[in-house]
């Protein structure tokens, strides 16, 4: 259980040296089948990638790509033929957002954007982040970084409110707050991301609602603290949402499983050579009160694992629409020019050895969702758990 593991795409190079053909016209056609490079073809492995890299840096007709830009299109084609999307190349850029993202901190303000019906940015700060202290209210709207105005996407623009935590580093941000204009200066600080949203639902105070958007290193701790903060409060049953979270790290997505399941199986993992069983020591916070799980088609991965437990051991309550289907198993390697690789290494099942790959768990009420409604699936399940309180 101590293996950090994840998962997601895929990208393709193919063809290059028909290029050449067309590119070279007769030319080629003079060179076919009298080889540049006197050296067997399976001398060494891949040796083709440097032969057909010289053709089309000799023949090509438009100048090609750059070294880096072709080296990351043919390792791309090589995990293609695996056909498996869930083993792909990621860059170095996006592979230190994924990074900081299951990491669960980073250095910055602390604010989540959202875009408005009329194009603004609206700010949620993170409790106890920088910009919160600061006084940067949910709900304000940004208009500025350092002077700058924003535009772009929200992710885009998030990442000028990050930085390294240092004396002096940070930014001014121009906002608008309750129809008045300010402008603060907000210093980066250590960011913990939440990835768990806690409350007593207004409509049944005797019953915690809690919302897990995705497993990073942070979560169980989060987790745990917000079942403690609600059971002080005399909860009396529990909504989990799972709906469109899309996963994370299995070892955490274990831990917050252990919470409802004593001492039993939760997973059970199987690679090329090996069946292993993944057990949860006995105890855990949930595994007495009324419980409701949230899912849709976007609960997925790791978060199938929590469900697929709950369902087998009949734990609780499964209600929405049906989840992604997501059995397998992803190891992260990181490579020498920071990039990095995700590579399916394992399958799992579920306790009772269901496999889910392509087949996702179907909810013990199947709810279709309502545009026009306000959270039906919430509204069953507030249902459900006043009929088995009362």
């Amino acid at each position: 259980m101590n293996e950090t593991l994840k998962s997601v795409g895929v990208g393709l190079l193919m063809g290059v040296g028909l290029a050449v053909v067309f590119a070279a016209g007769f030319v080629v056609r003079d060179l076919i089948g009298q080889p540049l490079f006197n050296r067997p073809a399976d001398s060494q492995p891949y040796a083709l990638l440097p032969e057909v890299a010289a053709l089309v840096e000799q023949y090509h007709l438009r100048p090609a790509p750059d070294p880096k830009a072709l080296e990351y299109a043919a390792v791309r084609g090589l995990l293609s033929s695996l056909n498996d999307p869930n083993s792909y190349f990621i860059e170095p850029p996006q592979t230190r957002a994924e990074t900081v993202a299951l990491a669960g901190v980073y250095g910055g303000v602390g604010i989540k954007l959202q875009r408005t019906a009329e194009g603004g940015y609206r700010m949620s700060p993170f409790d106890n982040s920088p910009a919160q202290l600061a006084g940067i209210q949910d709900g304000d709207l940004l208009l500025a970084i350092d002077g700058v105005p924003v535009s772009g996407a929200e992710a885009e623009v998030e990442m000028r409110l990050r930085g390294e935590v240092k004396d002096g580093a940070g930014v001014t941000l121009s906002f608008r707050q309750n129809d008045q204009q300010r402008e603060v200066f907000v210093p980066f600080g250590l960011v913990e991301i939440p990835s768990v949203f806690a409350r007593l639902l207004d409509e049944d105070p005797r019953m915690g609602y809690l919302q897990i958007t995705d497993f990073s290193n942070r979560t169980p701790g989060q987790f745990r603290e917000a079942i403690q903060r609600l059971r002080d409060q005399n909860v009396q049953a529990f909504v989990i949402d799972l709906r469109n979270n899309g996963g994370g790290l299995l070892q955490e997505a274990l831990q917050i499983a252990g919470e409802f399941v004593d001492g039993q199986a939760i997973l059970i993992q199987r690679t090329r050579d090996t069946e292993q069983v993944y057990s949860d020591e006995p105890g855990g916070l949930l595994t007495d009160l009324p419980l409701v799980v949230l899912v849709n088609h976007g609960t997925a991965s790791a978060s199938e694992v929590v469900v697929g437990a709950i369902r087998d051991y009949e734990r609780g309550l499964i209600i929405g629409q049906k989840t992604y289907g997501k059995g397998t198993i992803q190891q992260i390697f990181g490579l020498s020019d920071n990039s990095s690789i995700h590579v399916t290494y394992a399958e799992w099942l579920t306790p009772q050895r269901r496999s889910l790959d392509g087949q996702g768990i179907e909810p013990d009420i199947v709810i279709t969702p309502d545009p026009n409604a306000i959270d039906p699936e919430l509204a069953q399940a507030i249902q459900s758990l006043s009929e088995a309180l009362n």
